[in-house]
């Protein structure tokens, strides 16, 4: 693996790094995953010749915004990200982080909640992100149900209409939830940053503290990084009673809760199909009204 032996050398500074072997690590669902030894120390490398150009150039990008912070969840220093390029696949380099047999989940919630305080002036991101591998467009937007209606609903249903997903009953259940939205959701959220995917394959138990990778970061109401946590695991118990604790989530979180479950479930059923696009229907035609 030249490239990432390249990489390695630009990144650190050194002509004289070398790579000495590579063993097979988490976090290669969809790309390939390596945990790389090298003679300065080791490394966790992903990579794919079939991804969108400027995955990992976004995921760093997320990644240095949750390091930024500064909360005790511990997120992994990039080291070298790109784009592909002259044959070589796009691929992200991340210092390596040693995995713990127990995780800590009590630090766990309280650095979500921390994350979560970091504000911003507007719902969105700088850039795109992706969640898997669907792109999410970030343009900002003064208003919470706004932005998620635009930047993250409509999006998914336009795919799954083209590709005739959709019954004609399925588009009259989902345009009136959506006409439904600014008075399901309110419009008092503040722009929280948000990790975007927290499930369970993205949350590590290390030797340094709790960690968070993959990221699909936005500003975004807090109340919707607890969709996905509530569909696929990433919290237990014990670290959202500390989240709770440092930061309790306002009346009525568990009401709106499958509204943000809705945009996974829509999106698992563009990238996967099955059940998903069933399990979405029915909550649209819960709060369609």
């Amino acid at each position: 693996m030249k490239f990432l032996e390249a990489a390695l050398r630009r990144s650190l500074g050194s002509d004289t790094l070398r790579l000495e072997g590579m063993a097979s690590a988490p976090g290669g669902c969809i790309h390939e995953a390596r945990r790389v030894t090298t003679s300065e120390g080791e490394f966790f490398a992903k990579w794919s010749a079939e991804c969108a150009g400027d995955i990992f150039l976004r995921e760093a990008e997320g990644l240095e915004a949750l390091r930024a912070v500064g909360s005790p969840i511990v997120i992994p220093r990039v080291i070298a990200a790109a784009a592909p390029l002259d044959g070589d696949p796009a691929f992200l380099i991340l210092e390596y982080l040693k995995p713990a047999d127990r995780g800590d989940d009590t630090r766990l919630g309280e650095g979500l909640a921390v994350l979560h305080r970091s504000h911003g002036d507007a719902f969105g991101f700088p850039s795109p992100s992706y969640c898997g591998a669907t792109r999410q467009e970030n343009a900002w937007d003064d208003s919470w149900p706004a932005f998620y209606r635009d930047r993250r609903i409509e999006p998914l249903l336009k795919v799954l209409d083209q590709r005739g997903s959709l019954t004609a009953g399925d588009r009259r259940s989902y345009r009136r939830l959506m006409e439904r939205l600014p008075e399901l959701l309110g419009d008092d959220a503040t722009p929280s940053l948000i990790h975007g995917d927290l499930w369970s394959g993205n949350v590590l138990a290390t030797t340094e503290g709790p960690a968070l990778v993959d990221p699909a970061c936005a500003y975004a109401s807090r109340e919707m990084e607890f969709g996905i946590t509530t569909l696929f695991g990433g919290l237990s118990q014990r670290a959202f009673a500390a989240y709770q604790e440092a930061w309790p989530l306002a009346p009525g979180w568990r009401d709106r809760n499958p509204l943000y479950q809705l945009y996974h479930l829509l999106n698992h059923a563009v990238l996967f199909g099955g059940h998903y696009g069933d399990q979405a229907r029915r909550i649209a035609i819960g709060f369609a009204g």
